[in-house]
């Protein structure tokens, strides 16, 4: 039962990131507005997105179909190092992303603005530091194996080997503990330096004698909480997507006995799962994406000319907002 609701549930989440990233990848790099620094790190992480899912699902679903790994050790490796490849490439994306969120909000004008050639720069880097920390494994610091669910192929986290444990003790800083306090210092800083500025709207208000120096703040969400949310949503969905691999692969190391073949599951599944957040949090709240997409695909579109307008003002109401928008 639980091979086929994990083939049915990664089947929706491949299908959907497959082509919501190629929509992504398709509407940024034929819209002249969208082509900025900034969105090249986002264009960069669809793509890793896109071959994570395009790569990944169809070999996974086949083998829950048959209930273990069908497509023998070498396929196995190759597996394993391209799913660990475009995740440590996605992750890298988000890192630079939000490096270039704090840099354009917190920094502000005394912050260097993100060239073509630094953000084409950061990609390159992203991706070739992705590639050669997952091609340690074939050397042999630690291995790429099948899964405990025998659907999937990972790095071995069942080995009593303290030199290929090691790798999963660096992998574990390097790729989760390390990029997610990043995440959370960045986005605590953004949300203060927004908090602080919507204080000092308010005050110079108060001394000018009105009420607000907006238009219609009553009707709109105010940056700060619409900063606010976009902060969480993007640490919780982090904490969701790969806190699970975490707990699997530590487990594995030093309680193996419960990592039972449905323990294992969740680690597939909610990782994978990223590349639809991804989707949402990067591409589909983008204001002008929308736009976009509105004009290229408006059978996809999914904001009305209103809700737009209404983004446009909220973004509109300081110069804070709107860089943080355009970013």
């Amino acid at each position: 039962m639980w091979y086929g609701i994990l083939a049915f549930v990664v089947t929706v989440v491949g299908l959907c990131s497959i082509c919501g990233n190629f929509v992504v990848i398709w509407v940024f790099m034929n819209t002249k507005a969208l082509r900025s620094p900034a969105n090249t790190l986002v264009v960069s992480l669809a793509v890793s997105d896109f071959i994570m899912m395009a790569c990944m699902f169809p070999p996974l679903v086949l083998n829950c179909y048959w209930g273990t790994w069908i497509f023998g050790p070498l396929f196995c490796e190759v597996y394993a190092f391209i799913g660990n490849t475009v995740g440590c490439a996605s992750i890298g994306n988000m890192i630079f992303i939000t490096f270039d969120r704090y840099n354009v909000i917190v920094k502000g004008v005394s912050g260097t603005p993100l060239s073509q050639k630094n953000a084409t720069l950061q990609v390159l880097f992203v991706w070739i530091c992705s590639i050669m920390w997952c091609v340690f494994p074939f050397f042999g610091w630690n291995r790429y194996v099948p899964e405990g669910n025998m659907t999937a192929c990972g790095t071995d986290y069942l080995t009593e080997d303290e030199f290929s444990r090691s790798y999963l003790y660096v992998y574990s800083v390097w790729v989760y503990i390390g990029p997610l306090a990043l995440i959370i210092y960045c986005y605590f800083h953004i949300v203060s330096a927004v908090a602080t500025h919507e204080k000092q709207m308010r005050d110079q208000a108060k001394k000018m004698g009105v009420k607000s120096l907006r238009t219609e703040e009553a009707k709109k969400t105010s940056a700060e909480c619409r900063l606010a949310k976009v902060a969480l949503t993007t640490v919780s969905l982090w904490f969701m997507a790969w806190t699970p691999y975490l707990i699997i692969n530590w487990a594995g190391m030093f309680y193996p006995s419960v990592v039972s073949p449905l323990f294992s599951i969740w680690g597939s599944v909610f990782a994978k799962a990223n590349a639809v957040y991804n989707l949402i949090v990067y591409a589909i709240s983008h204001p002008k994406y929308r736009a976009a997409l509105y004009k290229k695909l408006p059978c996809l579109a999914c904001s009305t000319e209103s809700a737009d307008e209404g983004s446009a003002t909220n973004s509109a109401t300081t110069t804070t907002a709107e860089k943080y928008e355009s970013a």
